[in-house]
């Protein structure tokens, strides 16, 4: 243990209270103070200095905080009640406690007792101090010039010359009270060196700043002294000045441009405006811009392709996409006619490319390979979200920070005026809004009746758009506007099977991401087998983004593996998917095949391709309400009216009593209540719902239905045919039942898919009801007669038995 220390200092000294400031031992301040008991303190010779923060109270707040003794001299009046004095710290001292005596506060103190620092652990950190002090003095001119030398004259005190740095700092009254109550000296030196050092750092941020300031002011004064002399040089000489010269350089470019006549004829109007003003003014800036625009415009530049080589686009389409037979067809049928007319762009009546189909299905990739096959520029163009018609044809000029739109800006990134230009999800164009409407400009620049002569409201000329090829892409053909979807050639492209998943990625994405991950096949071994899982387990979509991004995730775990030094192959099975992949997401059949009552296999189409859907109906004790929940639209639900009126007209066919269909009711319920649905093409899934609740007959789970009922029972034509058999492919169905009316919608379908898929063409819903209702059931009655809805009792649905293939007959 220490020795206690010598004392000294007296046990009690006048205390005095400072909120601003504090001085530090072997320090030296000058005050300004107020208060009465302040004043009265300074009537002794030797004070306790404490600094009292905002909120505290001079008295008990103070007790057990250290201190400062100080000597006071130069004591003098400073006017209005206060005083003036000179402060020289001495020494640390603790209060033990605070009593008020004849108008002043009295500290009862004691000395303190320092962790000490020998001088060879104290010489970094003081060597620090001195470094940042010189440092300082030499960047910051309020710093003490001397303060690196009195610190270092001090370095044989530690404690001194810590207390000596640190009344040289600037720092704020709360940082000079932490050095003060701070007794470990090394700990101390550290602090102070650590704050001189962030302020030398911010000397230097903020003396870079004012430096780089005067030297862009010195700069811009410069330019502008040389400019005013160079204008006197010119005026003497009879030359024009300097925007004379910009103007003659534009007027050159101008003349060089081969612009046509009208746009050539506005150039030089504006050419001659921008002569007549000054460089300086912001009109010219304006003016200068508008001129580049006009400038940088592929006017008569074209890609230097004559026709359209369709032996060459043939190639390419079957070279970088695999399947989409009709959507090939149906592009080299499109461009056959353009070839005969003289080229692409040179049919004034001919309809706009427009592929339609889920995400993920290469509908982009498409409009790339048009583009590489005829050697035109491709460029893209996302119309997803626009809401404002000048996002299209461009802002006047007459606002601050104008462009062209969005095709004048392609066009000149193409730079040539014959580009493959492809306008992607133009389905998700917003209407008309207080901006104007973008899907109305939309159809000027598409319309080849109109858009030779298109005109941007920024250019204010005419722009011959006739020569661009236009492809665009959505995912929903009915979100498309009726005016523009009147213009265009729909392709669609229903998206791909599990097997020409799997030949696609053996062709094109296995290389492609095996190129990615620094890898190849000998690290990483598929199987189709292995695909088929990933495809039909983990990414059962349209397209394929979710498949490639599972097949990379398995890339990416070998990748890491090899980078640590694994060697050898890996065999992708079911155990390595599913370790890094997880459980599967789907289950190996999705769709229910077992005969049930009151439930029925319906399909849907959506944006992202064709699913199924199931169809419940509950019977239940009432008075013959009809209940419909899962967030249904205005049609699905006028549907299922339809349908429960056609089941009631056609109660004696199916066995079910009158009085019955009084005292029931049903409620009809379309799964994942969260999504919104909507359409007529449940009516057939939904009338054979009601129809089995009602007739107590099991409806076949293995065959998907969809078409729209009428009263009369007649079923009629649905859209999104395609892709609703590629979802019941997906699902392990192998039996549907359609509309006769769209037997034509067939033709695309894939031929894996024709082999396994019997459809079956119906016109009325009787021949539904008699292929899809099993023989009725037994079923108990309740205690009260009314014959139960939940779960048959008695005898059980009939189960097909293994091998068993004749169709279910009523």
């Amino acid at each position: 243990m220490p020795a206690p220390p010598t004392r000294t200092i007296p046990e009690t000294l006048p205390l005095l209270a400072l909120r601003s400031t504090i001085v530090l031992p072997h320090g030296r301040i000058a005050v300004q103070v107020g208060s009465a008991e302040n004043v009265a303190a300074l009537d002794a010779g030797l004070v306790l200095v404490a600094f009292v923060p905002g909120t505290a109270v001079p008295g008990a707040d103070l007790t057990g905080r250290i201190g400062v003794v100080a000597r006071v001299s130069g004591k003098v009046p400073a006017g209005a009640g206060t005083v003036q004095a000179t402060l020289e710290g001495t020494a640390r001292a603790r209060i033990r406690r605070v009593t008020p005596e004849r108008g002043a506060l009295v500290a009862f103190v004691e000395m303190v007792d320092e962790a000490p620092a020998t001088v060879d652990a104290a010489r970094p950190a003081i060597e620090r101090i001195v470094a940042a002090a010189e440092s300082l003095a030499e960047s910051d001119e309020r710093f003490p010039a001397e303060a690196a030398g009195l610190v270092a004259r001090a370095a044989g005190d530690p404690s001194r010359a810590a207390d000596i740095a640190a009344g040289n700092a600037n720092m704020r009254a709360a940082d000079r009270d932490e050095i003060v109550q701070c007794l470990d000296v090394g700990e101390r030196l550290e602090r102070v060196a650590s704050r001189l050092e962030r302020e030398l750092a911010r000397a230097h941020v903020l003396g870079e700043v004012e430096r780089r300031t005067a030297v862009h002011v010195e700069q811009h004064q410069r330019e502008f002294f040389l400019r005013q002399q160079m204008a006197a040089i010119r005026a003497e000489l009879g030359e024009g000045d300097g925007a004379d010269s910009d103007a003659d350089a534009v007027m050159r470019q101008v003349g060089e441009a081969g612009l046509p006549p009208h746009v050539e004829k506005e150039a030089l109007r504006e050419t001659a405006r921008l002569r007549a003003l000054a460089p300086a003014s912001s009109e010219y800036q304006v003016l200068r811009n508008y001129l580049d625009w006009l400038l940088a415009l592929p006017w008569s530049r074209s890609s230097g392709t004559a026709g359209i080589p369709l032996g060459r686009v043939e190639q390419s389409l079957d070279g970088r996409h695999y399947g989409l037979e009709e959507a090939k067809e149906r592009i080299l049928e499109y461009l056959s006619v353009r070839q005969l007319l003289g080229g692409a762009g040179t049919d004034p009546h001919g309809p706009i490319l427009c592929f339609v189909g889920p995400p993920g299905t290469g509908k982009t990739s498409l409009g790339e390979a048009i583009a590489e096959a005829i050697g035109r520029a491709f460029y893209r163009i996302s119309v997803g979200g626009v809401r404002d018609e000048a996002e299209v044809r461009g802002h006047r000029r007459t606002y601050v920070g104008s462009m062209p739109g969005l095709v004048v800006q392609a066009l000149r990134r193409a730079n040539v005026r014959d580009p493959v230009l492809m306008i992607d999800e133009i389905d998700k164009m917003a209407g008309g809004g207080p901006g104007g409407d973008p899907l109305a400009a939309m159809l000027e620049v598409l319309d080849p009746s109109q858009n030779a002569a298109f005109v941007d409201h920024y250019l204010g000329v005419p722009f011959d758009l006739s020569r661009v090829l236009f492809i665009c892409t959505a995912n929903s053909v009915l979100d498309i506007p009726a005016p523009l979807r009147d213009r265009m050639e729909v392709i669609r492209i229903a998206g791909y099977t599990v097997e020409e998943k799997v030949e696609i990625a053996w062709r094109y994405l296995l290389p492609r991401l095996f190129r990615e991950h620094g890898i190849t096949d000998l690290d990483l071994q598929f199987t189709d087998e292995a695909l088929s899982a990933v495809s039909s387990r983990y990414a059962r979509e349209a397209g394929l983004r979710g498949f490639e991004r599972n097949v990379a995730a398995l890339m990416r775990r070998r990748a890491r593996r090899k980078a640590q030094g694994e060697a050898g192959a890996w065999v992708v099975d079911t155990p390595l998917i599913e370790e890094v992949l997880g459980p599967p997401r789907y289950p190996v059949a999705e769709a229910e095949v077992e005969p049930e009552l009151g439930t029925a296999t319906g399909l849907a189409w959506t944006a992202d391709g064709g699913e199924i859907m199931t169809i419940e109906a509950l019977r239940m004790p009432g008075t013959g309400k009809l209940h419909v929940t899962g967030q249904l639209g205005g049609v699905m639900r006028e549907s299922v009216d339809a349908a429960c009126s056609y089941v009631r007209s056609m109660a004696r066919a199916l066995r079910i009593e009158d009085a019955e269909m009084k005292v029931t009711d049903l409620h009809i319920h379309f799964p994942a209540g969260s999504v919104p649905k909507d359409g007529p093409s449940a009516g057939v899934a939904v009338t054979l719902a009601i129809a089995s609740v009602m007739s107590r007959r099991a409806v076949r789970r293995d065959v998907a239905v969809s078409g729209e009922v009428t009263l009369r029972g007649k079923v009629l034509e649905i859209g999104g045919v395609r892709e609703k058999v590629l979802a019941a492919y997906r699902a392990g169905l192998r039996e549907v039942i359609l509309p006769a009316a769209n037997e034509k919608d067939l033709r695309g379908l894939p031929d894996a898919v024709r082999g396994h898929v019997r459809v079956t063409f119906v016109k009325a819903m009787d021949e539904v009801l008699g292929m899809m209702l099993l023989p009725a059931l037994v079923v108990e009655a309740h205690a009260d007669g009314h014959p139960d809805g939940g779960a048959p009792r008695g005898i059980g649905i009939p189960q097909r038995r293994s091998g068993d293939q004749r169709p279910w007959t009523d």
